[in-house]
This record gives C-alpha cells, sequence and structure tokens, in this order.
C-alpha cells in the first residue's frame, strides 16, 4: 500500500518509508491481544484513508500547515545503556521529592521504574504491560474516544503505533498522596514517540499523574503523538499535568487530551508548554453526570520563531456541572499562539456554571496572539461567560520596579514570570508545581 497523498496546499502528513504497510512493531517478541492488533489496524487504515487537515477547516484556522508534514519520522533504535544511564539520572534530578511512582520512556522503551507509595490495589503499569497483563481492564477504557478538534489524522497515527506510557487504575477508594511521574525522551534525527496515558479513578479514589516531555539533546527533528484519557467515577477525582519541553528547534509536538468527569467527580488538568518548534493541543473534557466538575489551566511561554496551538472544548451533558479554563500565553521575538474554546451547554443540561479565559502577554510587536473563545448554550438557568485580552507589559510596571534597582529586562522577565504562574498556580501540590516554576524560570534566562 503505498502512503502518498494528496493533500491541499502541498503538505503532507505520511511517516517514513521505512513504516511500509503495516503498523510498526517495536518488539518482534510482543505479544498483543487480538482485539488491540485488530484496533491497530483498523486505525492504520484510517490514517491512510482521512484528509490531511486544511485552513477550511475552522479547527485550522491561524494554523501554519507547514509543521504538519512528518516524513522521515518513525519509531526509531533504544537509546545506548549509557545515554539511558544518563537520562534516567537527568529525570530523578528534576522530579520533585516526594512521588508514589516514577516511570521514565526513553524513544518508546521503558528505562527506569520506582514505585515507592503506591496505595494498596492500584494498578499502575506500561501500557505494553498491561495488554499482557490486564487486557479486559485496558479494553474498558483504552482509546475510545472519539470526538477530536481537528486531530483526527493524528489519533489514528497515534492509536496504530502506541506501545508506550502508563495504565494508571485507582480502585474505589484508593487515594495517592503524591503524584506518579512519567517522563518520555525523544532523541535521534527523525525520532518519533507516541506514548499514552490512561488514568481512571474509580468511584472516591483520587490521584495526580505529571507527564514531562523532553529531548534527549540538541536540535533534531522529532516527532511526538501523545494522547491522555482521564475518567473520574463518582466522587473521584484525577489531575493530570502534561509539561512539554523540548527542543525549541525541530520538534514537533501533537498532544490530544479527553477527560470523562462523572457524578460528583472532578478533573483538573494542567499544560505547560516551553520547547518544541511547533505544539498542537486539543482538549476535550466533558461533565456527563450531575455535579461534574472540570478545569483546565495552562501557562505558555513561546518565542523566536515557536507556534503553539490549542483548542479547546468544555462540554456540559448534566444538570448542576462546573468548568473552568484559565490559559496565559507570554509571546517574545516572532512567536505565534492559536488559542480555540468552545463552551458548549446540551440541552437539559441546567444549572451550569461555565467559564473561559484566555490572556496574552506581549513582549514583542512582531509577536502574534490569535483567539477565538465561543459559547453554545442550549439549557436554562446557565452561567457562562468567556473573553480574551491581549496586552503588553506597561511603562508604570517597569518604571516600579527599576526604581528599586532592577534592570528593565530583568524587570519585564518578573513581571512575565508572575503572569505565567498565576496559572500554575491554580494546580494542586506545592512539589509538583516548584517543577514548573522552576522550568518557567530557565526558560526565562535563556530569552536575551
Amino acid at each position: 500500500m503505498s502512503m502518498v497523498l494528496s493533500p491541499p496546499e502541498e503538505t503532507t502528513i505520511r511517516p517514513a518509508a521505512s513504516w511500509s504497510d503495516a503498523p510498526p512493531v517495536y518488539d518482534a517478541n510482543t505479544s498483543l491481544p487480538d482485539w488491540y492488533s485488530d484496533l491497530r489496524s483498523a486505525a492504520w487504515a484510517r490514517f491512510a484513508a482521512l484528509p490531511v487537515p486544511a485552513r477550511t477547516n475552522q479547527h485550522w484556522r491561524f494554523a501554519d500547515l507547514k509543521h504538519l508534514a512528518i516524513e522521515g519520522r518513525a519509531p526509531t533504535a533504544p537509546v545506548s545503556d549509557l545515554v539511558a544511564a544518563e537520562l534516567i539520572a537527568r529525570a530523578v534530578s528534576e522530579r520533585p521529592a516526594d512521588y508514589a511512582a516514577h516511570f521514565v520512556f526513553a524513544n518508546n522503551r521503558l528505562i527506569h521504574t520506582e514505585t515507592p507509595a503506591l496505595p494498596a490495589g492500584v494498578v499502575c503499569v506500561t501500557v505494553g504491560e498491561a495488554l499482557a497483563s490486564h487486557s479486559e481492564l485496558l479494553r474498558e477504557h483504552f482509546l475510545k474516544q472519539a470526538d477530536f478538534l481537528g486531530g483526527e489524522k493524528f489519533a489514528a497515527l497515534h492509536a496504530a503505533a502506541t506501545l508506550s506510557g502508563l495504565f494508571v487504575h485507582f480502585p474505589k477508594g484508593a487515594v495517592a498522596e503524591y503524584p506518579v511521574i512519567v517522563h518520555h525522551f525523544v532523541g535521534g534525527e527523525g525520532a518519533a514517540i507516541f506514548p499514552h496515558s490512561l488514568i481512571v479513578a474509580e468511584d472516591h479514589a483520587s490521584v495526580t499523574v505529571l507527564d514531562l516531555f523532553e529531548s534527549v539533546g540538541g536540535n533534531e527533528e522529532t516527532l511526538t503523538v501523545g494522547m491522555a484519557d482521564l475518567h473520574a467515577a463518582r466522587g473521584g477525582r484525577v489531575q493530570y499535568v502534561a509539561v512539554q519541553d523540548l527542543s525549541a528547534k525541530g520538534a514537533r509536538h501533537v498532544h490530544l487530551q479527553h477527560s470523562r468527569v462523572g457524578r460528583d467527580a472532578s478533573v483538573k488538568v494542567g499544560f505547560l508548554n516551553l520547547g518544541a518548534e511547533w505544539v498542537r493541543n486539543e482538549s476535550i473534557n466533558r461533565m456527563v453526570e450531575n455535579g461534574a466538575d472540570g478545569q483546565i489551566f495552562s501557562a505558555n511561554l513561546a518565542n523566536e520563531s515557536q507556534e503553539f496551538d490549542q483548542r479547546t472544548l468544555q462540554s456540559h451533558e448534566a444538570q448542576h456541572t462546573t468548568s473552568d479554563l484559565f490559559f496565559k500565553n507570554a509571546l517574545y521575538d516572532r512567536a505565534r499562539t492559536i488559542f480555540s474554546g468552545l463552551i458548549q451547554v446540551l440541552p437539559g443540561s441546567h444549572h451550569t456554571d461555565s467559564y473561559q479565559t484566555c490572556r496574552n502577554l506581549m513582549g514583542s510587536d512582531e509577536a502574534e496572539a490569535n483567539s477565538m473563545p465561543g459559547l453554545e448554550i442550549d439549557a436554562d438557568q446557565v452561567k457562562c461567560s468567556h473573553g480574551s485580552t491581549s496586552g503588553t507589559i506597561s511603562d508604570e510596571e517597569i518604571f516600579y520596579l527599576r526604581a528599586r534597582g532592577i534592570p528593565a529586562e530583568d524587570a519585564r522577565k518578573m513581571i512575565s514570570l508572575g503572569f505565567l504562574n498565576e496559572s500554575i498556580d491554580r494546580l494542586d501540590g506545592d512539589g509538583l508545581k516548584a517543577v514548573l516554576f522552576s522550568r518557567v524560570e530557565r526558560k526565562f534566562a535563556s530569552i536575551g
């Protein structure tokens, strides 16, 4: 089967020629259940058949489609033992002091595991291990997401290729005091990774997972297509945070997140985007039973010619549900950000409270921030608001700090840091937030 497509705007999305006629197999000895082999084959066919996104699609409005070309990127060889040891040491040095478990992946393969504080009865294993030992439990939730915000083709590629990532299942009443930490490293020219995070909190269970995406090093052309599926049953709580700190030159990052929030349950999602040449985040959060609450926060620091594209849906499908979206973008040089968010209140979903805010801090006259907030309300007695603002740092703010002996450039960075930290501070867990704060500070230190 030829993978040559004829997309509009001279853009192509096709894998490397080495992918041939079938989904990639990372380990010839891997035994996959029949249902998953069938799923992968169907996803591969769907990937080949789906059209390439075009700007005529509202979900790709304002996007620079040149970034969609992924020729030459494919699952690659494992890192050497020496590099693996260096990555493990790096990951250990970057994690919070307290954690329930720590997994480190490099080029789709697990290279390190620690599980010091997981509650009894919890399943916390790689997707590959779950396919072998928890197949039916995994199957109940795995790759069930049917709706996307323009990323259908990438979702099909992910479904055909993923075998890395984590399956986290917290049974009824299980509570983790500390987060599960997962590092995903990608390295090597043309390397591609496809990590999947499936997180399930049953009735009154509580779990936090932190995914960190990083480059092994250098400005290599790499691709990450990740997915996170979050499920919170009655009274359950899931907090999921994705930190993208890949190489700012050459790395392309696609992340598709979906949450399903049950009765009186809560899902809190956080994004931090610092690296990568191009980022596409899609976040769909469904409040499907009465009393469900969904929150999504994002902090993004873009400079040079980086493009961060974020599309969201807050879908209220029951009564007395709540949601809050709070995004902040700080832009420098010729950086671009895109935000498109929709609050959707379905018929009968009365007494909904939903809010959406996107704020852009422009650090350069050449930077560009595009915002498209929206509302669709088909119910009564609701409170919904949305809005977007863009502005610059005022001369008065700079003068105030300079009067206290702070150089003007340092003053601008301090103000921008405080601007982004307002979003990060809405997450739970001091140790987790400290990891994010330190990475933002490190990025600011690199901006001239």
